[in-house]
């Protein structure tokens, strides 16, 4: 049985500025996956940095409320919703509200850098 604790994963800061702790992922544990799952946290005030990812992806929204942008399309999220992320999809996602934004990332295929592209937040 493996159980990994949120406090025990390291937390860094990902390459679109969310501070992460990744929860599971093929690569890094002994485990049959074929996706990745982080915890994520937009802080008060913040937007993380314009990417894509040639994977999908889903958000699952724990705390806050935001803005979810995904290509040229803006929708609110609250706690409960869960967002679908296509591949390739240009996204990024800004804290709207007076508390963290937190969230679960789930990334199938399992998340690998050279599937990430950062772009530029004036581009």
């Amino acid at each position: 049985m493996l159980i990994r604790k949120l406090l025990d994963c390291p937390e860094f800061v990902a390459g679109d500025g969310t501070q992460l702790r990744e929860l599971l992922h093929p690569d890094k544990q002994d485990i049959a996956l074929r996706y990745s799952l982080a915890h994520a946290v937009v802080p008060v005030g913040q937007v993380s940095t314009p990417h894509a990812l040639t994977t999908s992806e889903v958000y699952y929204i724990l705390a806050g409320q935001g803005e979810m942008h995904i290509d040229d399309e803006t929708n609110l999220v609250q706690p409960g919703d869960a967002v679908y992320i296509p591949p390739q999809a240009r996204q990024y996602l800004r804290n709207t509200g007076d508390r963290p934004l937190v969230f679960i990332c789930l990334v199938d295929p399992a998340w690998r850098q050279e599937d990430e592209t950062v772009f530029d937040p004036a581009d």
